[in-house]
């Protein structure tokens, strides 16, 4: 394969193209090039550092990696374990989900710095002689040929490239541009909140959680991330503005006094740029391919950070996608069929999912995922090519004091905490590799940009 000149530059034909270097697209991409197909992942950022990105693996992640021989070694990356998740209620610390009993390996879910695990997946990935990842490569067009994607273009460090395809997935996360060019119909949910992240000290005598929900309204998210928290602060959706308008110092109290720890801990946030603003959203396409293309993880299903849920869909996605379509990729005989058997396959648990989602962030009476009412959620701009199909009256109507009925269930009751645990630690449909692999033959460079050769 060729990668010459610096603009307007044809690379020969490949299998399969990746557009987002995320957890689903890696996974992936490692997916089928041990099948033996030949695999490009395009990833526009440098490198993999960002903060507060879905730092969670989960059981069902840790099964993969198992299957795959590399259990012992991601687990060698820094991380923290959590065997339960806990809420505080009344001044009393209950259990929300319980991973103890679960039939898996692992049993806990490990905190772990996502670009850690990416390098890890990506250095794994490299031993195929049939995959390659560009970084710095941005999606700026679909190609396509009566009616069929065929390619991508996009801009590289060598200028402007075009790549061939027999397939293109997008796993360009939830503000995908590949599902924008290619027109995709979105539905979108209200949800009635946004989450500010924020980093924290970690001291001795501090609370022991590895995760916990803290407040009166269990507004505050703390995840142990050794020498620091990572806390989230639950607020209105559209609100931060006005929250900066009124100060810093304000919002300093205020969290201070929800905060499940000492509230000059707070002084620690000398600036807005301390703080990050999440924008949750719960959407999916109306139908996740079209000839030629198909989507998965967050471009297919963006996810609240409820349960840290989103990064593992993802990866099921993409095991669910190499069973599927790495003999048929492999063999040059891939169909529209296939694509829709991959939705098929993972439609049930992207659904089942969020309704849980929708159902545990909402106060009043969740309205239902799968309704078809058009009403467009309170403080939420909705683009082109998407509906809101969840009510308004969940963000309109004044919120009521306490954490939401479903969650006091689960406090109340060991059972259902067990249940949680099974539904967060491994899904309603958990996936395991089933296809075939192909040798690794020898161990590509680890280097940030590869080339082809």
């Amino acid at each position: 394969m060729s990668h010459a000149g610096s603009h307007g530059a044809q690379v020969e034909h490949q299998q399969c193209i990746i557009a987002g270097g995320g957890p689903g697209g890696l996974m992936l991409g490692l997916l089928l090039a041990r099948a033996g197909v030949t695999v490009t992942v395009v990833e526009k950022h440098a490198d993999f550092l960002r903060d507060f990105r879905g730092d969670t693996v989960h059981p069902s992640t840790l099964d993969v990696m198992d299957e795959l021989g590399l259990l012992d070694e991601v687990l060698k990356i820094p991380h923290t374990r959590a065997e339960q998740l806990h809420a505080e209620m009344g001044g009393q610390q209950v259990t929300i989900a319980d991973f103890s009993r679960l039939k898996s390996k692992c049993r806990f879910i490990a905190f772990m710095a996502q670009w850690d695990f990416l390098d890890f997946i990506a250095r794994e990935a490299r031993k195929y002689p049939n995959f390659r990842l560009l970084m710095r490569t941005e999606v700026t067009e679909l190609t396509n040929s009566n009616g069929r994607i065929t390619g991508i273009k996009a801009t590289s460090l060598d200028g402007d490239i075009t790549l061939h395809a027999d397939l293109v997935v997008g796993a360009d996360g939830r503000h995908s541009k590949v599902r924008e060019h290619a027109g995709m119909q979105v539905n979108a949910f209200g949800v009635p909140t946004d989450v500010l992240w924020m980093k924290l000290s970690h001291q001795p005598n501090d609370p022991p959680y590895t995760m916990g929900h803290g407040g009166p309204r269990m507004g505050i998210v703390l995840i142990d991330r050794g020498d620091y928290w990572q806390c989230g602060y639950v607020i209105r959706k559209g609100s931060f503005d006005d929250i900066k308008a009124a100060g810093l110092d304000a919002f300093r109290e205020e969290v201070g006094e929800a905060l499940p720890l000492p509230t000059e801990r707070m002084q620690e946030i000398e600036r807005w740029n301390d703080v990050f603003l999440l924008r949750v959203r719960i959407d999916r396409l109306e139908r996740w391919w079209k000839p030629g293309l198909l989507f998965i993880g967050d471009a297919a299903h963006a996810m609240s950070p409820i349960g840290g849920v989103g990064v593992n869909l993802a990866i099921q996605d993409a095991v669910a996608t190499a069973n599927i379509l790495a003999a048929p990729l492999r063999e040059g005989r891939l169909k529209d069929k296939h694509l829709a058997k991959v939705e098929k396959r993972r439609r049930f648990p992207t659904r089942a999912t969020q309704k849980l989602q929708l159902m545990m962030k909402r106060r009043q009476k969740p309205d239902d995922a799968d309704s078809t009412s058009n009403d467009t959620a309170a403080a939420d701009q909705t683009p082109p090519n998407q509906h809101t199909t969840a009510s308004s009256d969940a963000a309109a109507a004044p919120e009521r004091k306490g954490p939401p009925r479903f969650v006091r269930a689960l406090a109340g009751s060991p059972v259902l905490a067990r249940l949680a645990g099974r539904l967060m630690g491994l899904g309603f449909r958990p996936e395991h590799i089933r296809h075939q692999a192909a040798p690794a033959v020898s161990k590509q460079p680890d280097s940030p940009n590869d080339s082809f050769s």
